[in-house]
């Protein structure tokens, strides 16, 4: 039985840098609405509805621009509310997908012209057993990496980091780019020097790989200001920064204590602390997510629509 999400924030600390012109949001969330979207049934956790216009209003609190929304598990194989928002924000909005081995060359066209750009693997283990339900696992993408590869799509996996070593054979056998969640789901107590962490890094020097650093909110030991996991992230920029875009992954699902909701401004200042300088800024927040997710680079996405 799932149990259902504490809302997200209302109200978020302010800004205290100057959020770039175009800045991207490259992680986050919609759900619903319900009842042309539902949930379903196997699921590990219950939002209320998200839907395009709450992302829009949580942007603006931010000062972002653009936003790149990823079919979160809840949704199963659903990834209707997506191509909703999709729909209705194509200018600012890009897509992450759940794949399904029984695409149509004629659905991954429309999908490509609506800004779909990847798809998402559910990977992420503790102890051997996957932590959310619901979600795809290799073998669908397996089934369609020849045809996402002939659109510019990629793959984003849901991993944690230890695991990347048995896995990228695998992984890089797709011929797909390859993007890593949440820094690689690094709990801060395993210490910046773990072997997985540092085999994390090493791909991304390589190029091998991308990876968001998202999730500062679920790898920390310490809580807000999330200083612990600062030096994770600094270690990933300084290992490439050209393959580094950042998300808040709003609207922060599975959370219980409303103590521990994050604040989206708190996470937005971290990008000050850990890149103090704006030239890694604008590239982290604005050249990195245009090329990967093909917004048009070096421009802003242009002024928000009005949001009710």
């Amino acid at each position: 039985m799932s149990k259902k999400c504490l809302d997200a924030r209302e109200e978020v600390s302010a800004v205290a840098f100057e959020m770039p012109a175009g800045a991207c949001d490259a992680h986050a969330h919609v759900f619903g609405p319900y009842d042309a979207y539902p949930l379903t049934e196997d699921r590990s956790y219950t939002p209320r509805e998200y839907l395009p216009r709450d992302f829009m209003r949580h942007l603006e609190q931010i000062g972002a621009e653009r936003g790149v929304l990823v079919t979160g598990s809840a949704s199963g194989l659903d990834n209707g509310s997506i191509l909703n928002a999709l729909s209705e924000y194509p200018d600012q909005l890009r897509g992450v997908i759940i794949p399904s081995a029984d695409f149509t060359d004629a659905q991954l066209d429309d999908w490509t012209e609506m800004g779909v750009r990847g798809v998402r693997a559910n990977l992420y283990q503790v102890d051997g057993r996957k932590v959310y339900r619901s979600g795809a696992g290799l073998e669908a993408v397996e089934a369609l990496a020849p045809r996402l590869a002939e659109r510019g799509w990629h793959l984003q996996v849901w991993i944690h980091a230890p695991d990347l070593a048995g896995l990228m054979p695998r992984l890089e056998s797709l011929k797909l780019p390859l993007v890593i969640d949440h820094m690689g789901r690094m709990s801060t107590s395993r210490g910046v020097d773990d072997a997985g962490f540092q085999r994390l890094c090493g791909l991304l020097a390589e190029g091998r790989l991308w990876t968001k650093i998202s999730g500062a909110d679920r790898n920390t030991r310490e809580g807000p200001p999330y200083s612990d996991v600062d030096p994770y992230a600094q270690a990933i920029l300084r290992a490439n920064s050209e393959q580094v875009v950042w998300g808040t992954d709003w609207p922060h699902i599975n959370y219980y204590d409303a103590a521990h909701m994050p604040d989206d401004g708190v996470l937005a200042n971290l990008l000050a602390r850990w890149m103090p300088d704006p030239a890694m800024r604008k590239r982290v927040l604005i050249d990195n997510p245009a090329r990967l997710y093909g917004f048009p680079a070096g421009a802003a996405a242009g002024t928000c629509p009005e949001v009710p």
